[in-house]
């Protein structure tokens, strides 16, 4: 019967997504000349189609302040991840104007992965370090100039446990080239609900919390380390302690 369910579930979600993704399309083709206005058109499409998917997987939300979100704007929204469910949490909790940051491989996300590539949102090659640097430059050239906002999950990639990984440095470069404070966004039950590579969807509830802003108005590129592992101190606290990592330093890249 859980079968059955999640296969429901997804066929659901992904009418949603296509009929979804088919319109927003075509409004950022139309938009091509203007990237910002193609950001803040995609994030409608993520309030819109977010919300929708987590209550098509069941997905109960407790805790969140989302209506507070956008206070802290400009800012950069960082995010621990477990589950395919964090980022159409991310997506419907983003405020308008804040500019996504993924890995290049999202554009092969079917249909999800299509708007992306004309969403004007960043994409960047994890396995060159050089250029990850000079597409997060090019990121803080734009946020600066325009007073976008930020979104990244800074593990690079998805718990398998629900544990906190260690944190790559991307987000707090981007803090020292902005200096846009630092908002933890804390999720906790999304890896109990759809677990990475698991077919199956388990309705159920899951926690956010929306920390406080972490200025980085005096952090500097010699104390960066230490600054990301306080940043992954401060989250991994917030975490209840089935979900907390073992470990707290920063990534060696």
């Amino acid at each position: 019967m859980a079968l059955v369910t999640s296969t429901l579930r997804q066929l659901l979600g992904l009418t949603i997504m296509i009929v979804a993704v088919a319109l927003f399309s075509v409004i950022c083709v139309f938009l091509l000349p203007w990237r910002t206005l193609r950001i803040r058109v995609c994030n409608v499409f993520g309030h819109i189609v977010g919300r929708t998917i987590l209550a098509v997987t069941g997905t109960h939300l407790t805790g969140h302040d989302r209506a507070t979100m956008g206070t802290s704007m400009p800012a950069i929204y960082i995010s621990n991840h477990t589950s395919p469910i964090d980022i159409f949490l991310g997506i419907w909790l983003s405020p308008l104007g804040v500019c996504g940051v993924a890995k290049k491989e999202v554009i092969w996300y079917p249909f999800f992965g299509q708007l992306y590539l004309v969403s004007g949102h960043l994409r960047i090659d994890r396995s060159n370090r050089g250029s990850a640097i000079a597409a997060l430059a090019k990121t803080a050239d734009l946020v600066r100039e325009h007073g976008l906002g930020i979104w990244i999950w800074p593990e690079g990639t998805r718990s398998k446990d629900g544990r906190l990984r260690a944190f790559k440095k991307g987000f707090a470069h981007l803090a020292l080239a902005t200096g846009l404070p630092v908002v933890p966004v804390v999720v906790s039950g999304a890896h109990r609900i759809w677990r990475k590579n698991s077919f199956l969807i388990h309705p159920g509830e899951v926690n956010v919390k929306v920390l406080p802003a972490i200025d980085t108005s005096r952090w500097t590129l010699e104390t960066l380390d230490e600054h990301v592992a306080e940043v992954h101190r401060i989250v991994n606290e917030a975490l209840p302690e089935a979900q907390r990592g073992e470990e707290l330093a920063a990534a060696a890249k």
